[in-house]
C-alpha cells in the first residue's frame, strides 16, 4: 500500500510506532483537497450541489481562483470536476512540487513562503486583475488555505516585500499569534481582509475555506481575503505597538474594504479544519485498540512547553490510551542562543523526547508537511532517545539552539511526507502500550 508518509516502513519498527504514523496517515488520507472536493462537489442537471447549498449553472461562466498550500491540488479537482464548463482560473501556491500533472484552463503561479517577496506581488497583481470585470452573472469559485497571507503581498508605496519580510522575522520571533500577526497583515495589503471579495465584486463568490488557524476564525485564515474583515487599521498599529516592533516607522497601513455590498453575493464555506483529521485519527486509533482522548483542536504556546505537557499527560495515562490534539505552536527565539534549523512540530518531539518513558510516543506533525523544512514532524521514544544517547546528542543543548532539524536527521527520526497539498494546522498523536 502506498503511503503518504514516504519513509513510513523505515519509521515503523516496532508496533507502537506502526500505529502511530497510521494514525497520521489516517489524517493525512482525510484532509486530502482533491478528494474532498471530489466528494463534496457536485454537479447535476445544470446546477451545483455544494453540502446543503445549490449553485444554478446555465450558461454563467465560472472561474476559479486558489490562494495558499491547497491551491495547485484544488485547482486539478476543479478541472475534473468542471471541465469544459470552467471558463478559467488562477493557483497561487507556494510549492514547485504541487504540479502533479498539466492544467488547461486555470494559470499556476508559485510564490515563496514563509516570507513574501517581490515574485509574490506580482502574482498577487495578476489575481486582482483576474477577478476585476467580472459581472454579476460571473460565478467566481475560490479554495482559500493557509500560506496565503504570505502569497497576497501587495504592499502600498513606499512600504516593500522587503520590509513585510523584516516584519514577519520580527513578530515570528517574538511568538506573536497567528491572529496578531495577521490582524498587521490584513492591513499592510491591498488583497487581504476581504479584498478579494471586493476585487470579483459583483460576481457571485463561493469561497472553501481551509483552515489552518485554531478555532478556525475564517477571518484570520490567509487573513480572510474573502471576509469582511471587523478590525482596523488602528487594531494593527496596536499590535505593532504591543510587541514593540522596531521595523515600524516602515510599515504603511491601509484600511480593509468595509463596504457590505462587497461580501452580499460572497459565501465563506469552512470546508476542511482540523476536526476532519481529528476525527480520522480518532476512528483510526480506535480500530487499533486505543482508548482515545481528543485533548485539543485549538492548541497554542510554546512549543517546547507544550511538548514537556503532552509527555507528563502521557505519564498519567492509563495503558493502551491515545491523546490527540492539534492547533498551532509558536518557537520564542532567543537570539543570545542562537537560532538554528527546525520547526514548530521538530521542537515540540525534541522537547517531549526529554521526558518521554518507555512504552510512550509522541508524534507531532504538520499537515502540510513542511515543519519549516523538509520534514513534516518527528517522533520522540525510547528508540529515538537510545540513538541520540549512541551519537552523544544533548537533548537540552539541540532545544536551546532550536536545531531539531538537525538533531532528528543525525538519529534518523524525522518525518517525511513531501508536498501534500493540505493545512489544517499542526497536529499530534501521542500513544502508550
Amino acid at each position: 500500500m502506498a503511503h503518504r508518509i514516504q519513509n513510513f516502513d523505515l519509521l515503523a519498527t516496532d508496533p507502537l510506532r506502526t500505529d502511530a504514523l497510521s494514525i497520521a496517515e489516517a489524517a493525512y488520507a482525510a484532509v486530502n483537497v482533491c478528494a474532498a472536493l471530489t466528494r463534496t462537489l457536485r454537479i447535476e442537471d445544470g446546477t451545483l450541489h455544494v453540502r446543503d447549498a445549490t449553485y444554478r449553472l446555465g450558461k454563467r461562466r465560472i472561474f476559479f481562483v486558489g490562494v495558499g498550500k491547497c491551491a495547485r491540488a484544488a485547482a486539478e479537482a476543479i478541472e475534473d470536476i468542471f471541465g469544459d464548463s470552467l471558463t478559467g482560473g488562477i493557483a497561487f501556491d507556494v510549492s514547485e512540487s504541487a504540479k502533479q500533472r498539466s492544467l488547461t484552463k486555470i494559470e499556476t503561479f508559485i510564490g515563496t513562503h514563509p516570507l513574501p517577496s517581490e515574485t509574490n506581488e506580482q502574482a498577487t497583481k495578476r489575481i486582482l486583475e483576474f477577478l476585476s470585470g467580472r459581472t454579476k452573472d460571473d460565478l467566481v469559485i475560490m479554495l482559500i488555505s493557509g500560506g496565503g497571507s504570505t502569497l497576497l503581498c501587495l504592499p502600498k508605496a513606499p512600504m516593500l516585500c522587503e520590509d513585510e519580510r523584516v516584519l514577519w522575522s520580527e513578530l515570528t520571533a517574538k511568538g506573536a499569534s497567528i491572529q496578531d500577526i495577521n490582524t498587521v497583515r490584513k492591513h499592510i495589503s491591498r488583497a487581504r481582509g476581504g479584498a478579494l471579495a471586493a476585487a470579483a465584486y459583483p460576481a457571485e463568490v463561493l469561497s472553501l475555506i481551509v483552515s489552518d488557524v485554531p478555532g478556525n476564525d475564517i477571518e484570520y485564515i490567509a487573513s480572510g481575503p474573502t471576509v469582511l474583515d471587523t478590525s482596523t487599521v488602528a487594531d494593527a498599529k496596536a499590535v505593532l505597538t504591543k510587541h514593540n516592533v522596531s521595523s515600524a516607522e516602515r510599515i504603511q497601513c491601509v484600511e480593509t474594504p468595509k463596504d457590505k455590498k462587497f461580501f452580499e453575493r460572497v459565501s465563506n464555506v469552512l470546508f476542511l479544519t482540523n476536526q476532519d483529521a481529528l476525527s480520522a485519527m480518532e476512528t483510526e486509533a480506535t480500530k487499533r485498540g486505543y482508548a482515545v482522548s481528543v485533548v485539543s483542536d485549538r492548541l497554542s504556546g510554546e512549543a517546547r512547553d507544550i511538548g514537556k505537557t503532552v509527555a507528563a499527560k502521557l505519564h498519567g495515562a492509563p495503558q493502551k490510551t491515545a491523546l490527540l490534539y492539534a492547533g498551532e505552536s509558536t518557537v520564542t527565539i532567543d537570539t543570545r542562543q542562537g537560532g538554528g534549523r527546525g520547526g514548530r512540530n521538530q521542537e515540540t518531539a525534541l522537547a517531549a523526547l526529554e521526558d518521554i518513558r518507555p512504552g510512550e510516543l509522541v508524534l507531532p506533525f504538520a499537515s502540510d508537511g513542511h515543519d519549516n523544512t523538509d520534514h513534516a514532524g518527528a517522533v520522540s521514544d525510547s528508540a529515538t532517545r537510545a540513538r541520540a544517547e549512541a551519537r552523544s546528542l544533548s537533548i537540552s543543548e539541540y532545544l536551546t539552539s532550536h536545531r531539531s532539524y538537525d538533531f532528528f536527521t543525525m538519529t534518523g527520526d524525522a518525518l517525511r511526507t513531501g508536498y501534500t497539498g493540505s493545512n489544517v494546522s499542526d497536529l499530534i498523536v501521542a500513544i502508550k502500550q
